[in-house]
């Protein structure tokens, strides 16, 4: 298969997976967020989030195909492990009710989206799906998991958890 091929499939996954996630979300949980509280909502999604370390996977022999680009293998991998990391930072503070817990969720939030945007923009750029190998489910499966939690945190913060 040519790359354009790989590119095009890759785009199809990411979009059609987000939808669904998409869907899921609407239908189970937007309905609720009035009744829930932020941090019943949130601990899941920082959860999830702390296992970002996965995308380190763009660095290992043999998740990928030789000729990934470093270019986007690395910002890629760092900018996933950088989010895990606060992700992870978040949870024990959201759990408590800390005061900067909010703030944490912010820094988490947008760092974690604009982590993943840049992402997609460099593996368009530089090739990168033919490359991806076994590791082509982390954005195939993966990323539009991590962009409809990014968004639920965002109507979260926007407009469910008030500040005291």
């Amino acid at each position: 298969m040519t790359e354009a091929l790989f590119d095009r499939i890759l785009a199809l996954n990411l979009i059609g997976t987000t939808v669904v996630f998409y869907v899921v979300a609407k239908i189970y949980l937007f309905p609720q967020l009035d009744r829930l509280s932020p941090r019943l909502v949130l601990i899941p999604i920082l959860l999830l989030h702390s296992m970002r370390q996965l995308g380190l996977m763009f660095l290992t022999r043999g998740a990928t195909y030789p000729g990934l680009p470093w270019q986007f293998a690395y910002p890629a991998a760092l900018g996933d492990f950088v989010t895990a990391v606060l992700a992870f930072i978040c949870i024990p503070l959201v759990l408590r009710d800390q005061p900067q817990a909010r703030i944490l969720v912010w820094i988490f939030n947008v760092f974690g989206t604009l982590d993943l945007i840049v992402a997609i923009i460099l593996a368009n750029i530089y090739g990168a799906p033919a490359f991806m190998g076994p590791a082509y489910w982390i954005p195939a499966f993966w990323v539009p998991a991590l962009l409809v939690t990014h968004y639920v945190t965002f109507v979260i913060l926007l407009k469910h958890w008030k500040e005291e």
